[in-house]
């Protein structure tokens, strides 16, 4: 009895591709040359066709965080969140994982989505699986691979700009540390980078006016803390902090020492999560739009699955400054 591999290797296709011609799949982009030579073939072949329940497709979505570190930083889990809801909505079983890339995957695994930052030889380690691949804040194009990304050059200039109206001379930054997921590198923040750059072309740029900890609540008081000590009164009159768990720290640290903001001490964040409009002063931040970031990623591995694309894509999302009363 043929199969779909004999009518592949005559057609010279893969029998993925003789699947959806002989399923009628409308979204498959295929010559109509090579649909006819399928059916041809099949019909030449006797193949019959074996009907079976259909199986759900099945991805394995990879979350560089652990829980923990998730319940610190929630803009990795609001990513992840999107991510699952679009698969559900895609009726894809999901396969969970945190914190690790896995030596090995079930041979069931129909595409791969890694939400965070991966060393090179951890994606390495993921094409090796041979499965649909996508990325989502982690741009690996260089390797050939779908990417979802922020526009932080955007995000920045729009920080810039507001800085520059409101007339501020002395410009702080509270920025963080970070490292692959397997630790193999330190990360380099765009933010910062680009941040310092602006300000260079400004000339208003101040080495001692920047400081890095972590992307974390406590880092960002323990930061403001030392910057406040430093400086005593030429504190910087503005602050833009890489996220908003840095930013509700500095203010926090700022509150304690009874300096006011914005009168004394404008701040600005970064994300736009769910507690910054509800500080005291509401805070001002960019806005990442994570559910479009996360749906994204999934769009793209769902697309790569489908019509077994082979050139990269990346999306680029843009980012809005949510002006409140910090700054």
């Amino acid at each position: 009895m043929a199969t779909l591999k004999d009518i592949a290797e005559r057609a010279k296709v893969s029998t993925a591709t003789v699947s959806r011609v002989l399923n009628d799949d409308a979204t498959l982009s295929v010559g109509e040359d090579t649909r006819q030579r399928i059916i041809d073939i099949a019909e030449q072949l006797n193949y019959k066709k074996i009907k079976k329940t259909a199986i759900k497709r099945r991805i394995l979505l990879i979350q560089w965080y652990s829980p923990e570190e998730e319940l610190d930083d929630l803009y990795y889990q609001s990513i992840r969140l999107a991510a699952e809801k679009r698969a559900s909505e895609n009726d894809l079983d999901i396969v969970s994982i945190h914190h690790e890339v896995p030596q090995s995957i079930d041979d069931e695994i129909d595409g791969i989505c890694a939400i965070g930052k991966f060393s090179s030889k951890q994606v390495k380690k993921l094409q090796r699986f041979n499965k649909p691949l996508c990325f989502v804040d982690s741009d690996q194009m260089s390797f050939g691979e779908d990417s979802v990304v922020v526009d932080f050059a955007y995000a920045v200039q729009s920080v810039i700009d507001l800085i520059v109206a409101k007339g501020h001379q002395k410009i702080g930054f509270l920025g963080g540390q970070e490292y692959t997921q397997d630790r193999a590198h330190k990360l380099e923040d765009p933010r910062e980078n680009l941040f310092r750059y602006n300000l260079q072309l400004l000339k208003l740029y101040q080495e001692e006016y920047f400081y890095t900890g972590n992307f974390s609540t406590q880092s960002g008081q323990e930061m403001m803390q030392t910057a406040i000590q430093e400086h005593g009164n030429n504190l910087p009159t503005i602050f833009f902090a890489a996220n908003d768990s840095i930013a509700i720290g500095a203010m926090r640290e700022l509150q304690d020492a009874q300096i006011s903001i914005p009168d004394r001490v404008s701040i600005i964040g970064f994300n736009d999560s769910n507690v910054a409009r509800y500080v005291y002063p509401a805070l001002t931040t960019v806005k990442v739009e994570t559910e479009i970031l996360g749906a994204s990623g999934i769009d793209l591995l769902v697309d790569r699955m489908q019509s077994e694309r082979q050139i990269a894509k990346k999306v680029s999302l843009s980012t809005r400054l949510m002006k409140r009363e910090s700054a």
